[in-house]
């Protein structure tokens, strides 16, 4: 076969279920090491010119490693984003085969981004979603323990909530020790060639901006790796920023914000709360929507949009936040 060729991959947790087009050629293969060095080897005789997949819960990260490594182009596909694909063309039913199938012919027909290998980031959005989860764990266990009249539960949800906190300040360690980790391996190779910032320099120009925290920092770093390689609006409408038309014939609708990375836009909001307070541009940027008379939800979505546009564009020019109210720049410790 010498044309490219697409290929949609159907991952469970024990087998990978495989359909190349055009031709329709159909194969399954064991989701462990055996498997995906079959899968390599079998695609390697062909000319493949990108390979998608769903994430399915980790199960796909194995396959994703070794397609990467033998050099193929992947992409990972929103499961949502492909059922509607699926509806548009009229498929109703919903298995492994014709999932494999559906994700090929969307990879050949719609626009997708490939997966860039990057095991720093990996292991820090592995870290940073955990820390999410404790940090849930830790709101629904506080409000449990509100409602608890018995001592001895009271006692248990007390030690529930202590081991939380400090499972989340392990986190924090961990997360700390990753970027300064990157940041030694820096200094000790000067002339390692990298197509971008290191985590640590990207995790000092993000904190260089009054507002933002470690905390927020980290997120961007692991769940936005597009922050500073993309347009504004493109990185607002990732993580569900940007506004968007309700619009037909004379009839003139809101625009709301809608989609995007959830987890991303959940810190972002605490942190453009302590921003509109201690950050003198945006705390004017603030001050004018609600003079305009824009809500205050709709003032603070604003200023999460403005927070986002400003730190792409300093990553993009690896430039340090200066407040130009002043024209000092700002540079945390190191």
């Amino acid at each position: 076969m010498s044309e490219p060729y697409t290929v949609g991959i159907d991952v469970s947790m024990d087998r990978l279920d495989v359909a190349i087009l055009p031709g329709g050629q159909r194969l399954f293969v064991a989701n462990d090491a055996a498997g995906w060095a079959e899968l390599v080897g079998r695609l390697q005789r062909c000319a493949i010119a990108a390979i998608g997949l769903e994430p399915s819960g980790g199960y796909e990260r194995g396959v994703v490693r070794a397609l990467l490594a033998a050099g193929f182009s992947v992409r990972r596909i929103n499961p949502n984003k492909l059922r509607q694909f699926a509806r548009a063309r009229g498929v109703l039913a919903k298995n492994d085969r014709l999932n494999a199938q559906l994700i090929a012919e969307y990879v050949a027909i719609m626009p997708t981004r490939p997966v860039q290998s990057d095991p720093a980031a990996e292991r820090l959005a592995e870290i940073v979603t955990m820390r999410r989860q404790l940090c849930d764990a830790h709101v629904a266990a506080e409000n449990q323990a509100s409602h608890l009249e018995d001592a001895m539960l009271r006692r248990i949800a007390k030690r529930r909530l202590a081991r939380i906190e400090a499972d989340i300040r392990l986190l924090d360690k961990r997360l700390a020790e990753l970027v300064a980790a990157e940041l030694g391996l820096a200094r000790r190779s000067p002339a390692r060639p990298r197509p971008d910032l290191v985590l640590a320099r990207r995790f000092r120009l993000l904190c260089s901006m009054p507002g933002v925290g470690a905390t927020l920092a980290y997120t961007l770093l692991a769940l936005l790796p597009e922050l500073g390689a993309i347009g504004r609006k493109q990185i607002a409408a990732l993580v569900g920023l940007a506004p968007y038309d309700f619009d037909s014939s004379k009839f003139r609708g809101q625009r709301h914000i809608y989609g995007g990375r959830m987890a991303v836009r959940n810190v972002l909001y605490m942190a453009a709360l302590a921003a509109f307070r201690f950050n003198p541009a945006l705390k004017a940027f603030h001050r004018r929507l609600l003079a305009a008379g824009k809500k205050p939800k709709v003032a603070i979505v604003a200023v999460m949009r403005k927070m986002t546009g400003v730190l792409n564009a300093m990553l993009r020019d690896k430039t340090d936040w200066v407040d130009h109210t002043t024209g000092r720049h700002i540079v945390p410790a190191t």
